[in-house]
């Protein structure tokens, strides 16, 4: 019997691997699906919006969510506040759904805390250090003491690629694109704990 449950999909990454342009490309392929949009304190850039690309507050509002434990997860990345806010997991997961994250490391460790039983994890990198630097300089959204902090923090990401279940390389955007798609419909199958444990003692019992 197929039963429809809800399971997450973590992707981290360095700024500018391309996770959102590789979201973009599969998220009508994979089915019923919720991605996670962030709580920030950073200031909003041109051309995003508030509610689509972050929920943008500021710190003393941020603070306040912490206290009411409103956080899945939150970490400070370059001096700002990011979180994942936890009611609309918990009702995208109830559903049915595959809930998206696009989260650092930290958040990572976060999710798998709570979730881990039903969590698929994903780094998504550049090929190389150079390659990175080259995208975050095209891009022309950051000063160069950003960039700088940006590629410092990849640095430091990169050496944490074995707490991943998978590491895509996003070298060639469609060909990891259809990569990320056929995870994404594993992720579906990662069944929780409880489940398990359910199972084997129906079968033992039959």
């Amino acid at each position: 019997m197929l039963i429809k449950r809800g399971a997450v999909l973590v992707l981290s990454g360095p700024s500018g691997a391309g996770k959102s342009s590789l979201i973009s490309k599969i998220i009508d392929d994979i089915g019923d699906c919720y991605f996670s949009i962030s709580t920030t304190t950073r200031p909003m850039r041109a051309g995003e919006k508030d509610g689509v690309d972050y929920h943008f507050v500021d710190e003393e509002e941020f603070k306040a969510g912490i206290e009411r434990d409103e956080f899945l997860e939150y970490a400070v990345v370059h001096g700002n506040y990011y979180g994942t806010s936890l009611g609309p997991v918990k009702e995208a997961l109830a559903g049915g759904k595959l809930v998206i994250f696009d989260i650092d490391v930290q958040g990572n460790v976060s999710v798998n805390s709570r979730l881990g039983d039903i969590t698929t994890s994903v780094f998504i990198t550049p090929p190389s250090l150079s390659e990175l630097r080259r995208r975050l300089e095209a891009r022309g959204t950051d000063s160069c003491e950003i960039i700088e902090k940006r590629i410092e923090n990849a640095k430091r990401e990169i050496q944490r690629v074995s707490e991943y279940d998978y590491l895509l390389v996003n070298d060639d955007l469609d060909h990891a694109a259809e990569q990320l798609k056929l995870i994404a419909k594993v992720a579906r199958m990662k069944l929780p704990t409880e489940e398990i444990n359910e199972f084997v003692n129906k079968w033992e019992n039959i």
